[in-house]
């Protein structure tokens, strides 16, 4: 796992009338670097939102609605994961989860059924002197944002 990630398994409670499932508290240590800002973001089926990093700011991502193919990178040349690509998958047909995403690592990602509700907590306010971007097909990267799934 890339170093700073980290994925936090949510617990849903449902019965008859539905579910409850509680996403973040202020009192995890998974949220020490705390809250700034919520943000609620949809995006159709295929459409790929990349590459995106920030020098300060803390990142947390969870998929209400939808399914997404996050894919990270990690851009900082003092980690121990320097170079390293990591996908996850996140929305409705997986696990609840949370991904915590640090300052330094380059993210993206692509609706494989949507639209897509991503909703995120920032631990910075927007700042555009924080806000990275870098092309899609950056060859220092050499993503494939139109790959489909491994055939096995």
């Amino acid at each position: 796992m890339i170093h700073g990630v980290e994925i936090k398994t949510l617990v849903t409670h449902s019965d008859e009338r539905g579910f409850f499932r509680e996403v973040i508290r202020t009192t995890d240590d998974f949220f020490k670097e705390g809250f700034a800002q919520w943000s609620h973001t949809m995006t159709h089926t295929g459409a790929a939102k990349a590459w995106h990093i920030h020098q300060r700011q803390t990142d947390w991502w969870y998929v209400a609605i939808g399914a997404v193919k996050v894919a990270l990178y990690d851009l900082r040349k003092d980690s121990p994961t320097f170079g390293k690509l990591e996908e996850y998958f996140l929305g409705e047909p997986y696990d609840a989860q949370v991904i915590k995403v640090p300052p330094g690592v380059a993210h993206g990602y692509k609706i494989l059924q949507g639209p897509a509700h991503l909703f995120y907590i920032t631990s910075q306010l927007y700042d555009a002197s924080d806000e990275g971007r870098l092309p899609h097909d950056d060859p220092k990267i050499g993503y494939d944002w139109t790959k489909g799934p491994e055939i096995k």
